[in-house]
């Protein structure tokens, strides 16, 4: 009869824990492109973030720092050239995919000035200081409720992918330790796993991805500036679509983003000849801006910070390919990180699970929970040379 009992205590608790990890699962997939963007931007700053802990010891605030002095202004950078894009789409597509047309709120004439960089230095500001242009704005906003909920929605988004960056900065560390000591064995199973994962994500995240999203958004700006200044016949084509092409091409193993801007380099060249030679000024400044703002100095900025990684090339392009394909939008990061995990566990844990000894897990230590010198954890990490640097 006691053994009846405790088995219905087991059973009912862990029938409670199914439920739960069925509503969290649930919740994840939802809002599953906003959790994977939220570790992206985690990957992406928590290097910025160890640097900054060396001179604000406040994990909290050095947290909000890099994400929102640093981050945050990329990011609303990246998303203007998004937009730079879409505008050109939409005028090479005359706008027949309805992209634009179908948000009410938009007004398609702002969103060409706005998104057009030779109107931005064009702009006078005090245009849109006047009383009339104030009052047309506000009333503009008054009576565009679909805008406040589409951008409401947005905002929820964009608050739960940065407040899980944050909290992953700030408690990441402490996280990986609970994690460890609950439900690590005794041969660090787990430990390594943990480590291998962090070490490959880091790599494709800040290496790859972000190199890629920069490389983009550099390219979508620069080239669309050049084209303001080209001359007559030698202007680049769809300058902002040659960027963003610049920044997934940078993906490449090997050759890069070169694929894109040599070839467009050379149409340049010929166009140049058959309308002006003199105009040939404007190919060969294309040329070094691209090999040297475009493709030079991302590539410096962030290889300082990737470590050399354990995945094969070709399964890596794979999943760069088919993750958009199959996911969607967040594919792209999703993708890679199903291989890490998948490829990880097969090295790390198969083969334990293979064999006949069993992998028992060890006692937790509650003086682990605390720290025991006094460091915090970036001086912590900084001293053990840090598993993800």
């Amino acid at each position: 009869m006691s053994f009846l009992n405790i088995g219905r205590y087991r059973l009912g608790w862990w029938g409670f824990g199914v439920a739960l990890g069925a509503a969290l699962t649930y919740v994840v997939y939802s809002f599953v492109g906003t959790f994977v963007f939220g570790v992206f931007i985690y990957y992406a700053t928590r290097p910025i973030y160890r640097r900054v802990r060396r001179v604000i010891r406040q994990p909290s605030l050095a947290a909000a720092v890099s994400l929102l002095a640093l981050t945050l202004p990329a990011f609303l950078l990246v998303a203007y050239a998004l937009s730079i894009v879409l505008n050109q789409l939409r005028r090479y597509a005359g706008d027949g995919t309805g992209l634009v047309s179908t948000l009410p709120f938009v007004d398609s004439a702002l969103i060409r000035n706005v998104a057009d960089p030779a109107t931005l230095l064009e702009l006078d500001p005090t245009e849109y200081l006047t009383g009339d242009g104030i009052a047309s704005a506000l009333a503009s906003l008054g009576s565009a409720a679909d805008t406040v909920a589409f951008l409401g929605v947005g905002a929820i988004h964009l608050f739960v992918m940065f407040a899980l960056a944050f909290y992953l900065l700030r408690d990441g560390s402490r996280l990986s330790r609970w994690s460890v000591n609950r439900f690590g064995d005794n041969r660090g199973l787990l430990r390594s796993y943990g480590e291998a994962v962090d070490r490959d994500f880091k790599a494709i995240f800040f290496g790859n991805i972000l190199n890629a999203v920069f490389t983009g958004t550099i390219g979508v700006l620069v080239y669309s500036v050049l084209n303001v200044y080209a001359p007559a016949g030698v202007a680049i084509p769809a300058a902002a679509l040659v960027g963003l092409l610049a920044g997934v091409a940078s993906l490449v193993p090997m050759v890069g983003m070169k694929l894109v801007y040599v070839p467009v380099a050379a149409y340049l060249g010929v166009a140049s000849l058959l309308s002006d030679p003199n105009t040939l000024w404007f190919v060969a400044v294309f040329t070094i801006v691209s090999f040297v703002v475009v493709d030079t100095i991302p590539d410096l900025l962030l290889r300082p910070y990737v470590s050399g990684r354990s995945l094969h090339v070709g399964s890596l392009m794979i999943a760069y390919t088919l993750g958009p394909l199959l996911f969607g939008w967040y594919g792209i990061f999703l993708g890679p990180m199903l291989l890490v995990t998948i490829i990880h566990f097969s090295r790390t844990v198969l083969p334990e699970l293979m064999t006949a000894d069993p992998v028992r897990p060890f006692a937790v230590d509650p003086g682990t929970f605390a720290p025991s010198d006094g460091l915090d954890d970036a001086t912590a990490e900084d001293a053990a040379g840090g598993a993800g640097d």
